[in-house]
């Protein structure tokens, strides 16, 4: 069983940068995008046409908002997610209604450099409210839903989602520019959540050709702690067989991986290969549906094994 005061300070520590997340988040948005009236993703953009159109204040529609979309989310995510999410969602209303008054008028920018900054910002926020078991809500909710039984990333599922909220500010306002500054402010969010999210399931892939194999691929093993493949290979300009190691890990570990191997032999050969995934044991897990295969006949079986048995008949 796990200590109480490590889970404790885990969650404390959780919700401490959720909070660092979601004010962030606000102040991004409230410095750099409201103030030139750019309609963004998310409940945030619907917030906002709300805003413009009937009044509504921001932090108001974002949290009535959120607490109707959490309703569908409980059964999938789990409650520990949506327990996050209720406190982000509570925090980033709370802080959109502190900093939208407070920072409003503070930045005046180019609405171009405006919605870049903001939208670095926004990102930067959400991820790290993802990474700490947390959200801002709105779709981040969405994608979170998503997220948990397929392979695609939070950054592009808040891409297709958001693009219908941008586009459809079309036809309440009617000036593209509006449209176009929403899209910056959704790309540069979308990327830099990914960044944030994904940065610790990078990994880099070394192919590795050495004289001294054995000793590099015991180092890696033991020190670094992760696997080797050893290949065999032929070079074609020598007619000599080598054996190549092949080496996965975090891309936070290459650099220890390339002083193994620099170590004990610094004319080994290497390349080294940003990998978009790895999944397995020891990486991330695979997050795909399968369709269950059709029951043979008993008939069909027998024909198999018959087929097997004599291939060429």
């Amino acid at each position: 069983m796990p200590n109480t005061g490590i889970v404790l300070w885990r969650s404390a520590k959780d919700y401490i940068f959720i909070t660092l997340g979601v004010s962030l988040y606000a102040f991004g948005f409230a410095s750099f995008i409201l103030p030139h009236n750019v309609v963004i993703g998310g409940v945030a953009g619907l917030s906002t046409i709300l805003y413009l159109t009937l009044g509504i204040p921001v932090a108001v529609a974002n949290y009535g908002l959120n607490l109707i979309l959490l309703a569908f989310a409980y059964k999938i995510v789990g409650k520990q997610f949506v327990f996050g999410t209720i406190f982000g969602a509570t925090m980033i209303s709370l802080m959109m209604g502190i900093a939208i008054p407070l920072c409003g008028d503070i930045f005046k920018l180019d609405p171009f450099l405006s919605c870049v900054i903001g939208g670095i910002l926004a990102g930067a926020g959400i991820g790290i409210a993802f990474v700490h078991n947390g959200s801002t809500g709105g779709t981040d909710i969405v994608a979170a839903m998503v997220a948990k039984h397929t392979n695609v990333t939070i950054g592009r599922t808040m891409i297709y989602v958001d693009m219908c909220i941008i586009s459809s500010s079309f036809f309440i306002f009617h000036t593209i520019e509006t449209v176009i500054y929403g899209f910056i402010v959704l790309f540069m969010s979308s990327y830099m959540a990914d960044m944030m999210v994904n940065s610790n399931r990078q990994a880099v892939q070394f192919t590795i050709f050495s004289r001294r194999w054995k000793e590099i691929a015991n180092a890696v093993n033991n020190q670094a702690k992760r696997g080797c493949t050893v290949i065999n290979g032929m070079g074609w300009y020598s007619k000599q067989e080598v054996k190549i190691l092949m080496v996965m890990c975090r891309k936070i570990e290459a650099v220890n991986i390339f002083r193994i191997i620099k170590s004990i032999d610094r004319d080994a050969f290497i390349t080294q290969a940003n990998v978009n995934g790895v999944y397995g044991q020891g990486f991330d897990q695979m997050k795909v549906k399968i369709k269950d295969l059709p029951e043979l006949t008993p008939e069909e079986i027998k024909e198999d094994q018959t087929q097997q048995i004599n291939p060429e008949q």
